[in-house]
C-alpha cells in the first residue's frame, strides 16, 4: 500500500509539474481523465449474469463498461499529444503528463487488482 501511494503521488506530481513549469494548466485534464477512467468499469462490473447463467459468458453491460473505460484511457493518452500537435502545450509538458497519467492509472489498476473481493462461494 505504501508503494502504491508513493507511485500515485509521483504520478500526480508529474502531472502538476507539467502544468506549473510551462504555466499552462490544460494538461491537468489528464489527471481528471485517468481518475475517472475506472468508473465505467466499476459501475458495470456488477451487471453481469446471475448464478443461473453460464460462468464463461460475459454480459453486454460488462462489455459496455470495458469499452467506455478504454475510450477514456485512450483519451487520457491522446489528449496531451493532440494539445502538443496544435502547439497549445509544450512537448516536455506532454511527456510529463503522459508519464504521470500512466502512473496514476497503473496505480489505480494495481490497487483494484490487489484488493479485489471475489464473490464466489466455493
Amino acid at each position: 500500500v505504501i508503494l502504491l501511494s508513493f507511485v500515485l503521488a509521483v504520478g500526480f506530481l508529474l502531472i502538476i509539474l507539467s502544468c506549473a513549469l510551462w504555466a499552462n494548466w490544460l494538461p491537468l485534464l489528464v489527471a481528471l481523465t485517468f481518475v475517472l477512467a475506472p468508473l465505467p468499469n466499476a459501475l458495470f462490473a456488477h451487471c453481469g449474469g446471475d448464478e443461473f447463467s453460464s460462468s464463461d459468458g460475459t454480459s453486454g453491460a460488462v462489455d459496455l463498461g470495458r469499452f467506455l473505460t478504454s475510450i477514456v484511457v485512450v483519451t487520457g493518452f491522446a489528449l496531451p499529444v493532440v494539445l502538443t500537435h496544435s502547439e497549445v502545450v509544450k512537448p516536455g509538458a506532454c511527456a510529463m503528463s503522459i508519464i504521470g497519467g500512466g502512473l496514476v492509472y497503473g496505480t489505480i489498476l494495481a490497487y483494484s487488482a490487489a484488493f479485489r473481493q471475489d464473490d464466489e462461494y466455493d
